[in-house]
């Protein structure tokens, strides 16, 4: 089965507990939505919230839906995976991912796609092997920032370097890549801002906790008219090989980039 999500930039979390949050997201303008089974269900909710994602990724939605299933170390997995084997989910989200062989067992065992989470020291030093097993990658930043032991308030400065060998290792295996949540919900300019940062990154896409979030998350991953003006400008005029384009020494792979921006902008 093959689901492209380079071109699906506002990833929507909810929990698959919240029959009104999964109503609100199938009708949303969310790119993708995923049923969380993990950190945002209770314990005395696990098997419940199985069974409403079950039954939620049967009836018709107007986007791409993966379920976000528990980890290979918590009693409700092997439930879980069960489940999903018997599902018409389009995809699996696998948390905590720290080995390829976590994505294998799971991806063999259900046939579906797998979208690994990458929230530890441990998952970040193994992304390489790791998105070679998957169909895309989304960083976990909440979860590996105190994974990192990052004091409250530390930022994402601290986090750049596993942010950037995440996108590295999705690039490398040629897959999509998610950016992390931002979790003040009532700061507008702060998630607009980490966003932006995120696509400078080279992320694909981020994770989102609200509906709220996706028209800035659809905002900042689009090609600004700038770039996309641009960008044709620079297809017409390429005639292959090195050249000088309106003040700079452009290239092959300059144009086939501005295809890339092209291509996207056509599906925005």
């Amino acid at each position: 089965m093959t689901l492209s999500l380079f071109d699906r930039p506002a990833a929507l979390f909810l929990p698959a507990s919240n029959p009104r949050a999964i109503v609100k997201a199938r009708e949303s303008a969310a790119d993708l939505v995923i049923l969380d089974l993990e950190d945002a269900v209770k314990p005395e909710d696990k098997e419940s919230a199985r069974t409403a994602a079950v039954e939620a990724v049967a009836e018709g939605w107007p986007m791409p839906v993966a379920i976000r299933i528990n980890s290979a170390r918590t009693e409700w997995h092997g439930p879980d995976v069960v489940a999903m084997m018997h599902s018409k989910v389009e995809m699996i989200v696998v948390p905590r991912a720290e080995a390829r062989d976590e994505l294998s067992f799971v991806r063999n065992q259900t046939g579906r796609p797998i979208a690994a989470m990458i929230e530890t020291a441990k998952g970040v030093l193994a992304a390489n092997e790791i998105a070679h097993e998957a169909a895309a990658l989304i960083a976990g930043t909440n979860d590996l920032s105190a994974d990192l032991r990052l004091p409250r308030g530390a930022g994402r400065a601290p986090l750049q370097m596993a942010l950037q060998s995440i996108v590295l290792a999705a690039r490398a295996a040629n897959i999509a890549v998610f950016d992390g949540v931002f979790n003040r919900l009532d700061d507008e300019d702060g998630f607009a801002a980490e966003a932006a940062e995120g696509r400078e990154l080279g992320f694909d896409g981020k994770s989102l906790i609200h509906p709220s979030q996706i028209k800035r998350c659809h905002a900042a991953f689009a090609p600004a008219e700038e770039d996309v003006a641009r960008a044709k400008r620079l297809v017409a005029a390429a005639t292959g090989g090195a050249e000088r384009f309106e003040g700079e020494m452009v290239e092959a792979m300059h144009v086939e980039a501005a295809r890339r921006l092209l291509a996207r902008a056509s599906r925005a």
